[in-house]
């Protein structure tokens, strides 16, 4: 299931997989990410349901353009997407929650929590990529 060049069916289960690793990463890590977030209980019970459709768009880009890196890079392979996913959370999405958290006045136990999750995201985004080829 290739269309120029990008194995779209990986893409979508990439997307797909990357949901309940959040579930699981924030549902675990709950009450010290509130309280490293400032919220509350009652704060997370006024959530919107939109914001996880907005996530698992993000998570289809997301999984869209580290496509796209693999597969110019040329790392098919589980161990290749999960390196190439490394670098690409490393030098990208890590600097950016560094900047986003300390203008928040936020503390380090929030980027922790946060890029915790994203590695995860990520290195199994990559994973998956890798894995089916591109």
């Amino acid at each position: 299931m290739e269309f120029a060049g990008m194995n779209y069916l990986a893409i979508l289960l990439a997307a797909i997989a990357a949901m309940p690793v959040g579930a699981i990463w924030y549902g675990t890590l709950a009450k010290p990410w509130m309280a490293a977030a400032g919220l509350t209980e009652e704060d997370a019970k006024k959530l919107n349901p939109v914001v996880y459709l907005v996530a698992a768009i993000c998570h289809l880009i997301i999984a869209f353009f580290l496509a796209g890196v693999i597969g110019h890079l040329g790392t098919t392979s589980l161990w290749g997407g999960v390196v190439t996913a490394f670098f690409c959370w490393l030098g990208f999405v890590v600097p950016t929650m560094c900047v986003n958290h300390r203008f928040q006045f936020s503390g380090w136990n929030l980027t922790a929590i946060d890029g915790g999750h994203w590695l995860a995201t990520f290195a199994l985004q990559g994973a998956i990529i890798g894995w089916f080829g591109i």
